[in-house]
């Protein structure tokens, strides 16, 4: 078989250490919950091979790159409609898995933001990820409270998963190799169903917070509510930074009284 070519326009950087690829298939831990689990960007197989030797899982695969599906066809004709020549963000997960399942996947890092949101918007399916992502956009997803990393995606996530920053990823350990280092992290869902507030208000609070990060909530949350309804509440004299996802949760509920008068 010839091999892939990586596509610039596809953000593939293909992983070659296979010492690597096997920790990031071990990482997957919590098969008590799923028994299938869904890798994104396969390329040529590198984490497949392993995740294929695993007898608690049943692999699939999804690769927009017609390239590397037919690839991978060739190398894995066992998979049968379990290969997916297709787009991953369009990917309507309940025609496809009846039951919860986990993602597994070394990132095209110019979408990485956009598999975080759909996996987000698939929470009730998705109950573990194991993914490789530009170090920063990783360092984001499991920043605390208080730290400059703390941003949107740090509360979105944070609120319905825990997120375990697992290791740091060289470039050379890619061809061709990224500007940047990258990480691994570990999604695991959490006992929340649904928050204890409006869920759609406290997307809209906790975007309008950090959409003006330097500025106080009374300031940034203006853009949600006027600020002649605005109380002397702390969380206002705050910024977004400073709020934990129980905070905002808070916050929110507050708003939402408020609002009502």
């Amino acid at each position: 078989m010839s091999l892939v070519k990586a596509k610039k326009h596809l953000g593939q950087h293909f992983l070659t250490d296979k010492g690597i690829a096997n920790r990031i298939v071990e990482a997957l831990v919590s098969t008590d919950k799923y028994n299938q689990v869904l890798e994104v960007g396969p390329g040529m197989g590198i984490l497949s091979d392993f995740l294929l030797q695993r007898q608690d899982l049943q692999t699939y695969l999804i690769d927009i790159d017609t390239e590397s599906f037919h690839f991978l066809n060739e190398k894995y004709p066992q998979l049968g409609d379990r290969l997916i020549n297709g787009d991953f963000l369009k990917l309507d997960f309940d025609a496809i898995f009846p039951n919860q399942f986990a993602i597994i996947g070394n990132f095209p890092y110019n979408i990485s933001s956009q598999i975080l949101f759909k996996i987000l918007d698939n929470r009730h399916k998705v109950v573990e990820m194991v993914g490789m992502f530009q170090k920063e956009v990783a360092q984001r997803c499991a920043a605390p409270a208080g730290s400059k990393e703390y941003g949107i995606l740090s509360v979105f996530l944070q609120a319905y998963y825990k997120i375990e920053y697992l290791f740091t990823v060289k470039p050379g350990t890619f061809n061709p190799p990224p500007k940047v280092h990258s990480a691994v992290i570990r999604l695991t869902r959490n006992a929340v169903e649904t928050l204890d507030c409006d869920e759609k208000l406290f997307w809209r609070v906790v975007k309008a917070g950090f959409n003006q990060r330097r500025k106080t909530l009374r300031n940034a949350v203006s853009a949600v509510m006027p600020k002649d309804k605005m109380d002397d509440h702390i969380y206002f004299e705050k910024r977004a930074e400073q709020l934990t996802v129980a905070d905002f949760v808070a916050l929110t509920q507050h708003v939402t009284k408020l609002m009502a008068v």
